[in-house]
């Protein structure tokens, strides 16, 4: 019998090291021998991919705006990538999922939490993931490696260091409130350190 995958999303702030980690993490189940699709939002299918550019590219959308496009780039990734994959018994980790809104548009943009949640009732059907592994460092540190990696600042890069502390406060009540489902990572250490943090956590969380 066929068994389903099991989903994945990785959380923080700017400069944690996501991406990285969502790669690590991936590497480590692959050599557990479980089948591993790896995505990213917004993104993960061609039309939410679409949705990224305008999101990122300082489209001067309102907060409201904002979250409605997420949610409609979410909805598209869900369909398009996320349930084929878990339905074909692949493990998806996901570089940000709904609770970036929840951060993002929410914490840091002031759009309120139950507006949230309804686009997600609406856009997600119940779908959510089995373990989030939110990235906390503090800003300043988060920043200063963002401005590293030597690529172009997307438009929610350029935005004060209040506006990334909301961020931060935000992900931090968003673990604490569920903790059966996320699961908080100090990111301040260096790579390998973190990636070997997280894979035991996942080997404990979902053996």
């Amino acid at each position: 019998m066929q068994q389903h995958g099991r989903f994945i999303t990785l959380e923080g702030g700017e400069g944690a090291g996501k991406s990285t980690q969502a790669q690590r993490l991936a590497a480590h189940l692959a050599q557990r021998g479980l089948p591993v699709l790896l995505t990213r939002e917004p993104g993960g299918a061609p039309g939410a991919e679409a949705m990224r550019r305008l999101l990122l590219g300082g489209a001067g959308l309102d907060p409201m705006a904002e979250a409605l496009l997420v949610f409609a780039a979410r909805r598209d990734h869900l369909v398009s990538t996320i349930r084929p994959a878990l339905a074909a018994g692949m493990w998806v980790i996901c570089d940000r999922f709904t609770d970036s809104t929840r951060a993002y548009q929410g914490y840091g943009q002031g759009v309120p939490a139950a507006a949230i949640e309804a686009l997600a009732g609406i856009a997600l059907e119940g779908q959510g993931p089995a373990l989030t592994l939110v990235l906390d460092l503090p800003v300043e540190i988060g920043m200063a490696r963002a401005r590293r990696r030597g690529v172009a600042a997307d438009r929610y890069e350029r935005l004060d260091a209040a506006f990334h502390q909301r961020i931060r406060d935000g992900f931090r009540a968003i673990a604490a409130a569920e903790p059966g489902r996320c699961a908080m990572v100090d990111a301040t250490p260096g790579v390998e350190d973190v990636a070997a943090r997280i894979a035991a956590l996942v080997d404990r969380r979902l053996p």
